[in-house]
């Protein structure tokens, strides 16, 4: 794909398609970076895209290994199925600017066996159902530093639109009790993004980029002693190369690493919700026709390090679409 011309004409905040969703683990979620997998570009004008994850959650790990069970007295979840649907439109005035809008809804379906006591048999499955709109992202980006506009930086915010503390179990010994924080559609915090990249050409046929985004909640709608909720920070970093010699598709390979803190307050499960996972994440953009760019990626992971006991990905995918006008 020409860099200058067909590179799915995004602009500087492609960055704002990575999504930093709220997850039942510490860092499962998908961390691709959507912008790197379609490829950077400098065109002003409007983008509408779209993108599904599949984020299954169904092995038990602790640090870096998995394991069987939890100790006694601890919650022994079974599963968490993730699925994300998230519209985003992108307005370029001009070569240097650029904001973007991200608006996710959220699929999904968790299991827990509750508290664990090896002595006894595993009690019967707590279930939960819930989909919805998540909290909306609003990601602004300069990227006028160099001649070029391969570098830039980005600045916005992750609004709590999505709800926060109206799921509950429907069925199983649960039936009627909450729903952890961190399992809502939404996290009830109003967040700031700070995100940056750079990329360029690699021999005459390769593209290297480097981006990282970081959040980190500002102020909370869950703020009483008694339901307090405040989500730990989290930063990715994605870095990886892409083949652009055939201007109908383009492989690449992504290496995403995440580092997510701890959550706070008293819904938070503190124990529970931090570490470090990287992401090997093969996959290959094609343009359809003109305007329009489809992608597809799995994400494997390689590396974990949770604190507590979490339930994992084996792996995770993403496919999108990009329209640009």
């Amino acid at each position: 794909m020409n860099r200058s011309k067909n590179s799915a004409a995004l602009a500087a905040a492609c960055l704002s398609m990575a999504p930093l969703h709220s997850w039942g683990c510490a860092a499962c979620g998908c961390s691709l970076s959507a912008d790197a997998a379609m490829g950077y570009s400098a065109l002003p004008g409007w983008r509408l895209s779209f993108e599904y994850d599949y984020i299954h959650q169904d092995q038990l790990r602790n640090g870096r290994h998995a394991v069987a069970a939890v100790p006694d007295d601890s919650e022994f979840e079974r599963e968490t199925l993730n699925r994300y649907l998230t519209l985003g439109i992108d307005y370029s005035p001009a070569a240097d600017w650029n904001i973007g809008l991200r608006v996710p809804y959220v699929i999904r379906t968790h299991s827990t066996y509750g508290d664990y006591d090896s002595s006894e048999p595993l009690p019967p499955v707590s279930s939960s159902r819930s989909s919805g709109i998540g909290d909306l992202r609003l990601i602004g980006a300069y990227q006028g530093f160099l001649a070029n506009h391969n570098l830039g930086l980005q600045l916005g915010v992750k609004l709590p639109t999505g709800q926060y503390d109206t799921v509950n179990f429907h069925s199983g010994p649960a039936a009627g009790t909450p729903l952890d924080a961190s399992l809502q559609a939404g996290t009830g915090s109003t967040d700031i993004i700070l995100g940056a990249y750079y990329y360029r050409p690699v021999g005459q046929y390769f593209e290297a980029f480097i981006n990282m985004q970081f959040q980190s909640a500002l102020s909370s709608k869950q703020n009483k002693p008694d339901r307090d909720f405040r989500p730990g920070n989290t930063t990715i970093l994605s870095l990886g190369m892409r083949y652009e010699g055939n201007p109908k598709w383009a492989p690449q390979l992504q290496m995403n690493l995440t580092h997510k803190g701890v959550d706070q307050g008293a819904l938070a499960d503190v124990t529970n919700t931090a570490g470090d996972v990287a992401y090997l994440s093969p996959g290959l953009t094609v343009n359809v026709a003109g305007p329009l760019n489809m992608y597809g990626f799995a994400q494997l992971p390689v590396y974990s390090d949770l604190v507590g006991y979490q339930v994992f990905p084996r792996y995770t995918f993403s496919v999108g679409a990009t329209y640009a006008f």
